[in-house]
């Protein structure tokens, strides 16, 4: 069984009389350690995908299970719980708590688990090893570098040891050699820890560094490069499901 199985979900949005669509039917497999690319223009419904395989939001219908555990399924208590201690989010705005040093940011997912401290600060000080920012774990956001911010936010999406980690344009606010930097690390942690990674991005570079690459248009997720793709039928993943 694969780590995420998105089986036929369908999310739509309101707008006055208008009914979109951004996920029409979309199946898709996802293995353990995989690193995939989802690609498309604006709107067209990438980030609403990582957002329900994350939890954050629920599909109009179909089902989505991570590693065995039916998430549209769960009440809002339960989702809380589950996605503290299997879902890490990286997002491109960085959204680190100003206030908070390097280290209090990274910890903050931690405290929401059961965990003695001394635990929170050993995979802390591992996750600022990982991301290479052992040196600058008193720093503030301010005193910080936008790469470095980014790295930060890797950190605490990677903290807790989840199951999955989604990324949304996490070099989109970057400079190329800046988003070189990031991408690089994040492959390193996907071959090196085995995590499992969803990635959305408008880059057709960064999306390369991806297993595998999918286009989200009209409602329908296409892989259009990457492993598998020459011997399965172009591996479509249409609004059919097949």
């Amino acid at each position: 069984m694969s780590l995420i199985e998105i089986n036929n979900v369908t999310k739509q949005y309101h707008k006055g009389d208008e009914t979109i669509t951004p996920l029409d039917g979309v199946t898709l497999s996802v293995e353990e350690g995989e690193f995939l690319a989802l690609m498309g223009a604006s709107g067209t419904g990438k980030s609403t995908l990582l957002n329900l395989v994350a939890s954050i939001d629920r599909p109009d219908s179909g089902t989505i299970v991570v590693d065995g555990v039916d998430i549209t399924s769960l009440s809002r208590t339960q989702l809380a719980s589950w996605r503290a201690a299997n879902m890490g989010y990286i997002f491109q705005t960085h959204n680190l708590v100003p206030v908070l040093t390097a280290y209090e940011n990274i910890e903050l997912p931690l405290l929401l688990l059961p965990m003695p401290r001394s635990e929170r600060r050993k995979r802390v000080e591992i996750a600022l090893d990982a991301v290479q920012l052992r040196d600058r774990a008193e720093h503030y956001p301010r005193q910080l570098s936008g790469g470095q911010e980014q790295r930060v936010g890797i950190a605490r999406a990677i903290v807790a040891h989840p199951k999955v980690v989604v990324a949304d344009e996490p070099t989109g606010d970057l400079d190329p050699d800046t988003s070189g930097q990031i991408i690089d690390l994040l492959k390193r942690l996907n071959e090196q820890l085995n995590v499992t990674l969803l990635m959305v991005t408008h880059d057709t570079e960064v999306a390369l560094a991806a297993d595998k690459q999918f286009h989200l248009d009209h409602g329908r997720l296409v892989q259009t490069g990457g492993v598998g793709l020459e011997t399965s039928d172009a591996y479509q993943v249409q609004a059919s499901g097949h």
